[in-house]
Order: structure tokens, then C-alpha cells, then sequence
């Protein structure tokens, strides 16, 4: 029987092999579609568990400078939601595959249609930043009789009632927004960060994963050390996937820097 979705993102952080398992994001179709594999295969093979893969979107609330110019970019390109599935069929039979997408591309089609569009694709799960609470039940429900995760999203300002809604109906994994804001490298994580990840954990029953903000091996480290059950690396790697003389080879090298730090075993 293949497994589900839910099932390979349990099996990629308890087999990651490492202290937390570790999660690109990449923008799909960004420089362009045949670089956007290339760089994904990259990722693979430096030590990825799972791949946190971007639809190319106008208005990214959640996002900032750097993956808004990445997706402005894919989407002048011509990229279009059915090219980022796509290149995630491509990659499944390889690699744990959660889906980033803001709501707008969920509802158009009908959730449940764009859920199907996902399993067919063998996407394990789906991120959605603009998705309220209140509002997913029904694609929280429609996601698991697919065997699909509805990622859901905490930050440091949730509190702690919400959380406890929010972290009770998580699936896959529990997002950890580190800082009040959006994406970007950062020199240094926030200070509370041990203390965000200690209550999420007690809000929920699945792995905790931090993001936003990590863009260095020693600040995945620390937040291994707070807590995390695995670490999302997103601006940093898409600076280098667009620099001249990036692309794949540069964003594998750092994506095994990454590993490296979040080894069971430091050398």
C-alpha cells in the first residue's frame, strides 16, 4: 500500500537521522522551471528531508523581499500553479513534498479539487499563511480523508487558547513562526524562541518545525537546541538560487551545511 501523505511526513522527521529534520523551501519555477528542478534534486541530495515548495504568488502577506522578488519573477515567467505540480510529481517518489500556496489558489478551484490536483501530484502536504483558523475546518477535513496535512501556522503572538485550538488540529507538523514578521535572513533569532517552541509542544501532538528568519548553520543549531523537531531554511537559499554564479550547486552546498549542523554527531 503507498503511504500517505501524513504517513512520509512522520517517517521523514523520525528517520531525518539527524537531531531535527531539515526543509528547503524553494520557489517553484524560480530562476526557472528546468533550474527549479535542478535546485530541488540539489537539495535531495545534501541531506533534505522534506522540501517546502512555493507557488509563485502577487501579493505574499507572509513573505519577504526576497521570495516576493523570487515569485514575481516565476510568475513573469509564466509559471502557473499546474507548472509547480508538475515539477512536485517530479519529486515525490523522492522526497516528503508540503506545498506552500496562499488561499486564493485553493478556493478558486474548489478546495477539494485542488486537494485532488495535490494527491494525484503525490504531495504529502499543504501550507497555506492566509488560511484563518476559523476558516479551514472544512480543508482541514477535506485534506486528512485524502491523507494530506494541513500545515498550520503559530507565531509569538498567538496565544496561548489559540494555540491550543490551533495546535490540536494540526496535521504533519506544526509550524513555529520564530519572529513577528516576514521571511528574511536575519542576523540572530529571537531571544523567546525556546520558550515559543516549549509551548507549542505542549499544544500538540506533532513535530514542531521552526521558519522564518534561520539563514545560517549556527542559527538552525540554536533552534535544535531550543527545542525544534526541524528547521525550515527559506530566504537564504532562494538569495542563492538566484545569485550569478548560484543556482543548484551553490544552494546543495549550503543545504549540506545545513545537515551538517543539525547532525546526530558533530565531527
Amino acid at each position: 500500500m503507498t503511504a500517505t501523505g501524513l504517513e512520509r511526513i512522520a517517517a521523514a522527521f523520525a528517520g531525518s537521522g539527524k537531531r531535527a529534520a531539515l526543509m528547503p523551501y524553494m520557489m517553484g519555477g524560480y530562476p526557472d522551471l528546468e533550474q527549479s528542478l535542478a535546485i530541488a534534486e540539489a537539495s535531495i541530495e545534501a541531506g533534505a528531508d522534506l522540501i517546502e515548495l512555493g507557488v509563485p504568488f502577487s501579493d505574499p502577506l507572509a513573505d519577504g523581499p526576497m521570495i516576493h522578488a523570487a515569485a514575481t519573477q516565476a510568475l513573469a515567467n509564466g509559471i502557473k500553479v499546474d507548472d509547480v505540480l508538475a515539477l512536485a510529481a517530479k519529486l515525490s517518489h523522492r522526497v516528503a513534498i508540503v506545498l506552500m500556496s496562499y488561499a486564493n489558489a485553493v478556493l478558486t478551484p474548489g478546495a477539494d479539487a485542488f486537494l485532488a490536483r495535490l494527491q494525484a501530484a503525490g504531495i504529502a502536504g499543504l501550507i497555506v499563511p492566509d488560511l484563518p483558523y476559523e476558516e479551514g475546518e472544512q480543508i482541514a477535513a477535506a485534506a486528512l480523508a485524502r491523507g494530506l496535512a494541513l500545515v498550520p501556522l503559530v507565531a509569538p503572538t498567538t496565544t496561548d487558547a489559540r494555540l491550543e485550538l490551533i495546535g490540536a488540529r494540526a496535521a504533519g507538523f506544526l509550524y513555529v513562526v520564530s519572529v513577528t514578521g516576514t521571511t528574511g535572513e536575519r542576523t540572530s533569532g529571537p531571544a523567546t524562541l525556546a520558550s515559543l517552541i516549549d509551548r507549542a509542544k505542549q499544544a500538540t501532538n506533532v513535530p514542531v518545525a521552526v521558519g522564518f528568519g534561520i539563514s545560517s548553520p549556527a542559527q538552525a543549531r540554536a533552534a535544535v537546541d531550543a527545542g525544534a523537531d526541524g528547521v525550515i531554511i527559506g530566504s537564504r537559499l532562494v538569495r542563492a538560487a538566484g545569485d550569478p554564479g548560484g543556482g543548484a550547486a551553490e544552494v546543495g552546498r549550503l543545504v549540506s551545511e545545513f545537515a551538517s549542523a543539525l547532525a546526530a554527531t558533530v565531527a
